[in-house]
């Protein structure tokens, strides 16, 4: 005979897999076990007609072919089975070491072993009754904590789902999840709840509720789940004793508390968020005391020193000069450096101590300044062993050591420690934004952005999207533009791409960059990540930047670049908004690293500088703040109001290339005139150039300018092509300008010739429109003719006169491409010979078309014949 069989102390998830493996071979023998949860023994009381299960004492004597164990690794004693007899374990579970090695083991990530049966079922197309669809839903339900747990994926509810089109009935679940306790259990969960006493490990509240249970026969953990419901912790152990020794059972709420390894340490098993074990020959007070000490062992912070830290960090050996220190702090910014001797921290000197030393002339060395110490972390320890650690030593830049070399290999600052506790007050838990990516992004870019992870995580090397892509995807209006950072090798990254796929690299090796060129082989690329029909979707190229850090020799200067981790990297942008990264290899892909607090005020609609001299190093940033602050609707946060307003008079040092560039970005906004209005009341615009204009004409003129089909300026598409809005905003704007103050605006920001021409004309055109009031058309055409198509589009925006709007409109829209029927090659089959006659007289053709002195084309001949006669006359 064949026999399915599970664990004692039977949960739902046991017997509905007991069932599920029945359904499927229905040749097999499901025997119930021993002893099965109370709210699982009622439901088999009021449901077992309709149920295949058996009891072990109705077995028939016959010899077992083999055993389907599941829901379980551990088999109990069954009569009939040798050590060959063949088992197939399906379970949910890790996988056990020690396992026989004749068995067949089929373990899945799942939340319920009851939903790997649930999906070959599903796959075999039986039916299923109500009792038996029900029972298979409680045993996903039971162990998913109802789909909620962690531990739960898309398979648990798509096999959820399934059950319930089968006929599963959510309120007879209900029912047996929430099954009353008996008089026992419920006195023993008061005495329980009494003595419940509260941890905290790593950050993390742990319950540990000791009682006796010498009188209760029934299960206890259904007891547990009361009490962790009711206290709500982290975790909860429940130590009792039994008449056959101390019951231990361990109930999670966190991945970073792993149950089954506290019970694994006394001898027991289970998964991460449920476990329970037997212990004997030991009495309650040592196994709790056992218990508390183990704890930390297996309590995982959820933020560790490894995560807050900086790679690759600085330190000084102990001859260092006091000078050379304050040169170095004032380069990076920091406020102390580890002092090191052979691998060792001895000491950390701070800017303090520097300062000091400075101010008095005394140019000693790091090893007579600093204060000594051996003071290091772990790169595993928690954020409140750091804490403690600042706290009793007072430093506040603490060395992160290997465990096992010793060697530095980064190091965590007072100001890391202080954003992680408040990011944690305010946002707790690590924000993953993997969904988020995914829908966002085309197949094709996806798969790119994938294979460029894949390469870092084979060169052990953290890769990340950072900047505005990141900011724009949490703001649910992303983009598709993204800058790749490398925490390695940017250009070795760049040529193992360009060899797999093929390709071109340029690199920049002072820069760490790589541009990887595909736009020539898009199509075979897409069609080597799985995406044959999505080389449209594939960026020209991919740039790829290593980590690092710049400072800047004097104020407006150019940075100089050193290579540096992602988090100096990250320090080096502007604003704090902008400082957001998404993590993309392995199975870090799509965290939220957020180290200069850019979520806060992200969601705080901030913009927030990410030091006191950011705009003494970059005075285009007071330009880019306005940008992103009237884009977002957000508010520039008052101490950066401050040092803006302080660090005006560094703009007339920026060049004019530059501040075009971000005049260029701001005019290409849709909320272009708020961002010139906020740069006008800040002094933004006197401080590029005292004659940069701006009212509330040049505001009504430049928010008109997405609505030309308003003004009846929506041409048929070829016959004129409206000019671009930024050249059209830049003649709008300036147009009122004297030539003398116009000359000085277009040679303070480096305006390109052929622009400066559409300016100056823009400007001589706003003078000359009332002589068009009183022009004929052909007069008018004359002027207009020599003016640039922008430069007419800007006055005929500006103008408020209906009447010289009327002129400039017909001209665009009519007279501009009204021209004669005949040509010259109709004058030169007259025997004309080419020159200056031919423009004389096809103008005043066309001027007597315009001014409808003529209307037909024998009016035309006969006009045409005058003009040559006249012609001939002159001569």
């Amino acid at each position: 005979m064949r026999l399915i069989i599970t664990h004692e102390q039977a949960d739902f998830d046991a017997l509905a897999s007991m069932l599920g493996a029945y359904l499927l071979d229905d040749t097999a023998i499901p025997v119930l076990p021993r002893r099965m949860n109370r709210n699982v023994r009622a439901f088999v009381t009021l449901y077992g007609t309709e149920m295949p299960f058996i009891e072990a004492r109705d077995l028939p004597a016959e010899p077992v072919e083999c055993i389907y164990l599941v829901d379980t690794q551990s088999m109990a004693t069954v009569r009939g089975v040798s050590e060959t007899t063949p088992v197939y374990v399906v379970d949910h579970h890790a996988r056990r070491p020690d396992l026989p090695p004749h068995w067949t083991i089929s373990t899945e990530e799942v939340g319920a072993t009851a939903t790997i049966f649930a999906e070959q079922l599903r796959e075999h197309n039986g039916g299923l009754s109500m009792a038996q669809a029900t029972l298979l839903l409680l045993g996903i339900y039971e162990d998913t904590g109802s789909l909620t747990y962690s531990r739960t994926n898309v398979r648990d509810l798509r096999a959820a789902s399934y059950l319930l089109e089968q006929g599963a009935n959510l309120s007879i679940a209900a029912d047996f999840l929430n099954h009353p306790l008996s008089l026992h259990q419920q006195a023993l969960y008061d005495q329980l709840r009494a003595a419940a006493q509260s941890h905290i490990v790593h950050g993390y509240t742990v319950i540990i509720a000791c009682g006796d249970a010498q009188d209760v026969d029934e299960e206890l953990s259904t007891v547990a789940h009361r009490l962790r419901d009711w206290l709500d912790p982290d975790a909860i152990f429940v130590l009792v004793t039994t008449r056959g020794g101390v019951q231990l059972i361990g109930r999670s709420t966190t991945d970073h508390i792993d149950v089954a390894q506290v019970a694994a340490h006394f001898g027991g098993g289970g998964h991460s968020r449920a476990a329970a074990c037997l212990i004997k020959g030991s009495d309650l007070p040592a196994v709790q005391a056992e218990l508390v000490s183990v704890l930390p062992e297996h309590v995982h912070p959820a933020i560790t020193v490894a995560q807050i830290m900086s790679h690759g960090p600085q330190v000084l050996a102990p001859e260092t000069s006091a000078q050379s220190a304050a040169e170095r702090m004032q380069r990076y910014g920091y406020e102390g450096y580890p002092v090191v001797k052979d691998g060792r921290v001895v000491g950390l000197l701070t800017r303090r101590a520097v300062d000091r030393a400075i101010a008095h002339k005394l140019n000693l060395t790091a090893a007579s300044l600093m204060d000594s110490g051996q003071v290091t972390v772990l790169p595993d320890s928690s954020v409140e062993y750091l804490q403690r650690l600042m706290t009793d030593t007072g430093w506040g830049q603490v060395p992160v050591v290997h465990p096992q070399s010793g060697e530095i290999i980064g190091i965590v600052t007072r100001t890391d420690l202080l954003k992680t506790l408040t990011a944690r007050l305010e946002h707790p838990g690590l924000l993953n934004l993997a969904d988020r990516l995914e829908v966002a992004m085309p197949a094709a870019r996806l798969a790119l952005l994938k294979a460029a992870a894949g390469i870092s995580s084979e060169q052990h090397a953290a890769m990340y999207i950072v900047g505005g892509f990141v900011r724009d995807l949490l703001l649910d209006r992303p983009g598709l533009d993204f800058d790749l950072v490398l925490e390695g090798d940017a250009i070795a990254l760049g040529q193992v791409l360009c060899s797999r796929y093929g390709g071109r690299l340029t690199t920049h090796t002072r820069f760490g960059t790589a541009k990887w060129l595909i736009a020539d082989i898009r199509p075979h690329l897409a069609s080597a990540l799985g995406c044959p029909g999505g080389a449209a979707d594939l960026p020209e190229f991919l740039d790829i930047i290593t980590a690092r850090t710049e400072f800047y020799t004097h104020p407006t200067a150019l940075p100089t670049v050193e290579r540096g981790s992602i988090k100096l990297d990250l320090h080096r942008r502007d604003f704090t908004i902008n400082t957001l990264a998404l993590r993309l290899d392995g199975h870090h892909y799509g965290e939220l690293h957020d180290h200069w607090g850019g979520l806060n005020d992200l969601r705080d609609g901030r913009v927030r500088v990410l030091h006191s001299i950011s705009f003494i190093d970059d005075p285009t940033r007071m330009l880019r703040a306005v940008r992103f602050e009237q884009r977002f609707g957000f508010q520039i946060e008052g101490r950066t109001l401050e040092l803006l307003r302080e660090a005006l008079s560094l703009i007339g040092r920026i060049s004019g290339d530059r501040l075009r560039h971000e005049l260029n970005h701001i005019l290409d906004e849709e909320q272009r005139v708020p961002m010139l209005e906020r740069l006008h009341n800040l002094g933004l615009l006197s401080a590029i150039h005292p004659c940069l204009p701006w009212d509330e004409w040049a505001s009504a003129r430049l928010g008109q300018l997405d609505g030309l089909v308003a003004l009846g300026l929506d041409p048929t598409p070829g016959e004129i092509d409206p000019p671009a809005a930024r050249q059209l905003a830049y003649c709008v704007w300036l147009l009122r300008l004297p030539p003398e103050e116009l000359r000085s605006v277009v040679s303070r920001l480096r305006i390109s010739a052929v622009h400066a021409r559409e300016l100056e004309a823009a400007c001589r055109l706003w003078q000359s429109l009332p002589t068009l009031l009183d022009a004929s058309p052909s007069q008018a055409v004359a002027l207009l003719d020599e003016i640039p198509l922008t430069a007419i589009y800007a006055n005929c925006l500006a103008a408020q006169d209906e009447r010289l709007c009327a002129v400039l409109q017909a001209y665009l829209t009519d007279w501009r491409t009204r021209m004669p029927t005949i040509t010259g090659h109709d004058l030169l089959a007259r025997g004309m010979s080419p020159g200056p006659e031919y423009r004389r007289i096809l103008g005043a053709l066309r001027g007597a078309w315009l001014d409808g002195k003529i209307t037909t084309i024998e009016q035309e001949r006969t006009l045409l014949e005058n003009l040559i006669s006249d012609s001939h006359g002159d001569h």
